[in-house]
């Protein structure tokens, strides 16, 4: 199948619009994939974003700056897809969006990776379908439908994932081809890479010590459900002089659970840029 920190502000107009309901993936578990059932295509490492038919929104509703040309002649109709720089270049893609003026240099590395239609009353089966001639009828190269194939097995499965991780991808989705565009955390779309990640919030700074004295040891991190923990791996030098803000939404890397249900291992990876 051919498949193609520092806290980051994101470059927002002052009014923020209703943050789009989009379907979000759950991470995959071992037996979760059925063939003839699942689309799998590449998980692009970028931000997230949401074409309302008018604006270029993030997933929480903040309107992206981005160069007039970017959008021009986009349809109107909802495009869920990621703005992307390329393999191991979520930085870049990330400081496109970021910036307050729009760089015309860096956006001319973006593309919008149009993985799914919202609106389109359809299993994703059609909603696959219709996305190629739609973003056929834009014309312009940095918009692209997301390529979607099939695999045999769970075994195949992995070895896919492999082979674009070894490439600097991120890793794969799976995509039910029988599900409604479900505008929530569901079971019909799955994420499969080397290692899990989730978001978490930043409710403290807790002080370092040794070398790190008078700087950040840890983060302290709430998680969806109240509960608590540290983030100290994975924190760069830059991150402890100056860490994320109380209240900033971060992504961490884990392996597994605790017992208790707290992620093992966990590692902060970066801040969410939307």
């Amino acid at each position: 199948m051919a498949l193609q920190v520092g806290v980051l502000q994101v470059g927002v107009a002052q009014a923020v619009a209703a943050a789009p309901a989009v379907m979000l993936a759950q991470p995959y578990r071992a037996g979760a994939f059925q063939p003839g059932l699942h689309w799998v295509s590449e998980k692009y490492d970028g931000v997230r974003g949401y074409w309302d038919g008018q604006r270029l929104l993030t997933r929480h509703g903040h309107p992206i700056r981005v160069p007039a040309w970017f959008t021009s002649g986009w349809p109107q109709r909802a495009m869920d897809g990621e703005l992307w720089a390329g393999r191991g270049r979520f930085t870049a893609a990330a400081s496109a969006v970021a910036a307050e003026v729009p760089d015309d240099a860096a956006w001319r590395e973006m593309r919008f990776m149009v993985f799914d239609l919202p609106d389109e009353p359809a299993d994703f089966d059609h909603r696959r379908e219709a996305i190629l001639p739609l973003v056929r009828t834009v014309g312009t190269p940095w918009i692209e439908a997301v390529v979607h194939g099939r695999v045999a097995d769970e075994a195949e499965l992995h070895r896919l994932m492999r082979r674009v991780v070894a490439v600097n991808g991120e890793g794969l989705v799976l995509h039910r081809g029988d599900a409604l565009y479900q505008r929530n955390r569901s079971d019909a779309l799955l994420k499969l890479k080397p290692q899990d990640d989730a978001e978490a919030r930043v409710v403290g700074h807790l002080p370092g010590e040794g070398k790190y004295a008078g700087q950040v040891g840890a983060l302290l991190v709430e998680l969806p459900d109240g509960r608590r923990l540290r983030l100290g791996s994975g924190l760069k030098d830059a991150d402890r002089r100056r860490p994320p803000p109380i209240g900033a939404t971060v992504t961490y890397r884990y392996r597994g659970f605790h017992e208790s249900g707290l992620p093992r291992f966990a590692s902060f990876l970066r801040v969410r840029p939307d």
